[in-house]
């Protein structure tokens, strides 16, 4: 029996382990000897523990409706030591017909802190695994781990990431939390303990991956189990294909795929944009109204994942001179920044999964070799490129895509088949900025002459070979760069202006701002009145690690400077980089910044130098992603140059940015959101991200493993969402041209 008051008092037993390795530590069920327990907005509603449908005995805790109800177990004296653990482990059940996400965390003496989250799914009990010391999916080189709970030696196991430090030789609390329960919510606990080995979370990742990069922890239809499956699929598509070529055939475009229907632009001869009607536009060189829809990293080389150190992690790796062995070489992501930070397996030897497959699907079989046959009579495995290039533009057309959007293959836009889209990629050794995001890197300094000079570099190459091609819509001005830190508060808002503060005067922005700041307060008295600090010298600014004040009503000025900053400073980037893109390619587009994380003072400069603004949309509509009654301001073209949808059960582990509950909900997401893209007069395109799954053991970037595609890694097309989205793509036309017909009102 448990007392019920507060504190109150629990077991602290040792019974024989569940497996080798594991020690009983708090028993809610048959208490022997007292710990603390604190509860808060938390209860224990029943005198005696309960037994569940299958037959186990658990304790129910009711988190009421607050904003952090928790319980908390503690040690009746002093602290614990768990330095032979590896693994804090509850069992646990959610006592609610749906699945309930629980904070743990374990703090120690000196107080610092472990944390993680739960999310307990509705059903049986379940031991849940949490690391003692910081582990995650990415620790394993995967942005997301295998699907949980999985049975593993008869126990129906959840192992969870973990994140911070504790001390293990002084643990002073263990707490259970359910952020922000609406109503009252009910967890089932059994037990608390340590496990001391990683067994069964090294288990958890051998023999994940299949011979064909699938996940084997699932089934789904059309998963591939031999090769004869494989190019039997790859015979069918081929067929559906080919037929829908022919029907995309009887609608009236233009080579570019520009609506012939309804009154025709100016033909200029390369892509460009106007507004007609209160619409914007996309017009082809022909002349033609288009929307792009787009496809991002139409690409042969998407499979690629890393191998070395995790080679158990595979079911089937070719070895050394075997054919499929000429899919495999070598790489080194470990570039330093935030993307790669806390993973696991970020270089050596890397295995191309899509790859093989695409040979194994139309390979012919090589004859063996018989006497007087010249030698290499049979070719080295590789891919059928011409072959390859030729499916993908077949399959974009078919599906009703008229765009290959960034990252793409470039011999695929040399094809003359499919308008196209390029990146500026401008890297170089000016000096950069930290915003607190820092994803993809730091912020390029664009007060650094050297900026200026590796920009005209990298426009002089990407155009080098395209200035006069007809089917490039345009270039991206990079790709989500760090304008801003994520969250709402000052510090995310304005992280460009205080990471400039905070560094020396050696970087150009540092000295631009002060320069700014100089010029209006004079010194560091006018300075000091209007932002509400005490500066002595003016110097003290010039010191590394600045720290700046938060913006506040009573002194305006620290906004208005920190806005003004920023303002210039996305002035002085896109400017750049406009100025080099109209001398070296005048007839294309600079189709904006792809925008992820960003400020309004970038948008506005971005507006203000570049034909089109781009952004990176993970929501549900694209409205959902901006304020579009603020772009409506600037009366500037928005391409979606980033959307998505995923789930869980086809293979990948990751869902990616938006998830949803099943495949067969993907279709619908898609149709629901070009809908209302082509309802929004500003927005000329909308680009899916991206054409192939990524590999469920991570891809060689970033170790990002979603199910984002089009086609699964094995090149077989997703049928059910593939025609969903064609469907939703034909209707373009129609839709173009009666939005065309329409007279201004």
């Amino acid at each position: 029996m448990i007392p019920r008051s507060l504190p109150a008092v629990l077991a602290l037993m040792f019974s024989s382990p569940l497996w080798a390795g594991q020690q009983t530590l708090f028993s809610f069920v048959r208490p022997t000897s007292v710990i603390n327990v604190v509860t808060q907005d938390t209860a224990l509603p029943q005198y005696n523990a309960e037994q569940t449908a299958q037959g186990e005995v658990l304790r129910r805790v009711v988190f009421n409706p607050a904003e952090r109800p928790t319980l908390q177990l503690t040690a009746q004296t002093g602290s614990w030591d768990w330095s032979t653990g590896q693994f804090l482990t509850l069992r646990l059940q959610s006592g609610m017909d749906w699945a309930l996400s629980v904070d743990v965390v374990v703090k120690s003496q000196d107080g610092q802190t472990l944390t993680s989250r739960i999310d307990v799914p509705s059903g049986p009990a379940q031991t849940v695994m949490v690391p003692l010391t910081a582990r995650s999916a990415l620790s394993q080189g995967m942005r997301a781990g295998p699907p949980m709970p999985w049975n593993h030696e008869g126990q129906r196991l959840l192992l969870t990431s973990s994140a911070g430090a504790v001390d293990l030789k002084q643990v002073s609390s263990v707490s259970l939390s359910i952020p922000k329960p609406n109503v009252a919510q009910s967890l089932l606990i059994e037990k608390v303990g340590l496990q001391d080995d990683d067994q069964a979370y090294t288990a958890a990742y051998a023999g994940l991956i299949d011979g064909y990069g699938q996940s084997t922890r699932g089934n789904w239809p059309d998963k591939i189990v031999n090769d004869e499956q494989l190019k039997a699929a790859a015979s069918r598509e081929h067929q559906h294909v080919q037929a829908w070529l022919g029907e995309r055939g009887a609608l009236e475009l233009d080579p570019y795929g520009g609506v012939l229907a309804g009154p025709a632009f100016e033909a200029r001869g390369f892509f460009r944009t106007e507004k007609r009607n209160g619409h914007w536009y996309l017009v082809t060189p022909d002349g033609h109204g288009f929307f792009s829809l787009g496809v991002n990293a139409v690409a042969a080389d998407g499979g690629r994942t890393y191998v070395t150190g995790r080679e158990g992690m595979f079911k089937a790796l070719p070895a050394p001179g075997e054919p499929l062995a000429a899919f495999s070489g070598k790489g080194n992501n470990d570039d330093g920044n935030a993307s790669s930070q806390g993973r696991g397996f970020k270089q050596g030897n890397w295995y191309d999964f899509y790859a093989a497959n695409l040979y194994r699907s139309h390979a012919s079989p090589c004859p063996a070799q018989v006497e007087g046959q010249p030698p290499g009579a049979c070719p080295a495995p590789g891919v059928d490129t011409d072959r390859w290039q030729t499916q993908a533009i077949d399959r974009l057309l078919a599906w009703g895509f008229n765009t290959l959007g960034n990252w793409s293959d470039p011999a695929l836009g040399q094809t003359q088949r499919i308008p196209y889209t390029l990146p500026l990629a401008i890297v170089g050794d000016y000096a950069s900025i930290s915003t607190g995001m820092d994803w993809w890197g730091r912020m390029p300094d664009p007060f650094d002459p050297r900026f200026a000079m590796a920009t005209e570099r990298a426009v002089a190459i990407a155009t080098r070979d395209h200035r006069d091609d007809p089917w490039l819509i345009g270039y991206f001005a990079d790709n989500e760069l760090a304008w801003a830190a994520p969250g709402a508060d000052a510090k995310a808002r304005y992280g460009l202006a205080f990471g400039t503060l905070r560094l020396t005067t050696d970087v150009p922005a540092k000295r631009a701002f002060l320069k700014q700041l100089r010029d209006k307060y004079r010194n560091q008295q006018g300075l000091s009145k209007a932002w509400g600090i005490d500066l002595q010298a003016w110097e003290l600014m010039e010191d590394p690690g600045f720290e700046a004040p938060l913006p506040n009503p009573e002194h305006p000025e620290i906004e208005r400077d920190y806005q003004h900053f920023q303002e210039v400073f996305a002035q002085t980037y896109f400017k750049t980089i406009a100025d080099a893109l109209k001398w070296h390619a005048p007839n294309h587009l600079l189709l904006g910044g792809r925008y992820g994380v960003t400020s309004p003072e970038a948008v506005k400069a971005c507006a203000e130098f570049c034909d089109v603004l781009s952004f990176n949309f993970y929501t549900l509509k694209p409205q959902d992603g901006y304020d579009f009654a603020q772009l409506a301001e600037l009366d500037k073209p928005v391409l979606v140059s980033e959307f998505q949808f995923g789930s869980r059960d086809r293979g990948p582990f990751w869902p990616g940015p938006l998830e949803l509950p099943r495949e067969e909900d993907r279709g619908a997401a898609y149709a629901t959101f070009l809908t209302a893209a082509l309802e929004q007069p500003m927005i000329v395109g909308a680009h899916w991200f991206q054409y192939l799954d990524q590999p469920a053991s991570g891809r060689l970037l970033d170790g990002e493993n979603g199910h984002l595609g089009l086609v699964a890694i094995t090149d077989v097309a997703w049928t059910g969402f593939v025609e969903a989205v064609r469907k939703r793509n034909l209707l373009l036309s129609e839709h173009l041209a009666k939005q065309l017909g329409t007279p201004a009102p």
